[in-house]
């Protein structure tokens, strides 16, 4: 039947939503890299200042549990682009 329409409608592609928790999982590794970076550029503001340099190891090590509160908003912010995006 060539040049018909199906009678039934698909539905978008973003009709289930990501939950946020996803986003926070799927966004941990950029954010913690992001923790990462900024803390050893503090650390090289800091130095300035007269205080110990903050080693990029010691800065990596010290993301993986900063990280985990820093994703949250992160992944919200995402969320609601998605959300823009929709509408």
């Amino acid at each position: 039947m060539s040049g018909t329409r199906s009678p039934s409608q698909k539905a978008p592609a973003t009709e289930d939503k990501w939950p946020v928790w996803k986003l926070a999982i799927l966004l941990y590794p950029a954010t913690m890299l992001a923790v990462a970076i900024n803390l050893f550029l503090v650390g090289l503001l800091a130095h300035g200042l007269g205080f110990a340099v903050i080693a990029p190891v010691t800065a990596i090590l010290w993301s993986v549990p900063l990280g985990i509160p820093a994703v949250w908003p992160v992944a919200r912010w995402v969320r609601g682009l998605m959300d823009e995006a929709d509408s």
